[in-house]
């Protein structure tokens, strides 16, 4: 999932501004990367206000996938996709919004726990598993419009709406790690493009 960076962490309590902190630094510079000096220089506190908070970098990197996954879904919640009627539309709108908000570098649109559980899945489980729940809790939203497709247009096929939503994620995943490797956005639009087709011709007869 991707968000928009802001140059400037909202104002609020400390422990919000490190989390905007970790979200815009993290997905630029990488989890490892990431210093403590780093966040507590973005957010502007301290590092007694960061230690207070956060234990650990473990800690602020599970914190910080639970954030994402918080801030997060309330644009996906309020994205345009979801006034659309028929439930098809609904899904491929979703997957044209995706491509609307890749602007800018990769660390403006990539997703911040994918940039984290390539660095931690081995390293850090507990950060690991926070970043699952927030991508699989994500495809989870788009199954009740797949599913209803699939009835509409009477799709009887051994795919499930479970394993398209995840199809999904899969494909921008690895779009946002072609932008990367690239610096290229349009690779990763690209991408999108032919996840769009790919659904259209799935629902096809």
């Amino acid at each position: 999932m991707s968000r928009l960076t802001k140059q400037t962490p909202e104002r609020g309590n400390a422990r919000t501004r490190l989390l905007e902190a970790a979200r815009d630094v993290i997905r630029r510079k990488g989890f490892s990367a990431t210093t403590v000096d780093d966040l507590c220089k973005v957010a502007g506190v301290t590092k007694g206000a960061y230690f207070h908070h956060f234990d650990t970098k473990e800690a602020l990197g599970v914190a910080a996938a639970d954030y994402w996954a918080e801030t997060t879904s309330v644009l996906f919640a309020n994205a345009p996709y979801h006034l659309l009627d028929d439930p098809l539309q609904r899904v491929l709108a979703y997957v044209d919004f995706r491509k609307e908000i890749i602007n800018g570098d990769p660390a403006e649109f990539t997703c911040l726990v994918g940039t984290m559980t390539q660095e931690t899945y081995d390293s850090y489980p507990t950060i690991r598993d926070a970043c699952a729940a927030s991508i699989f809790s994500h495809a989870a939203t788009l199954e009740p419009d797949i599913e209803a497709a699939r009835l509409d247009h009477g799709i009887d096929a051994s795919w499930t709406a479970e394993s398209l939503a995840r199809h999904t994620q899969a494909v921008l995943q690895g779009a946002f790690i072609l932008a990367k490797a690239t610096a290229d956005r349009n690779l990763a639009r690209e991408s999108v493009d032919h996840l769009h087709r790919y659904i259209e011709l799935l629902f096809k007869k």
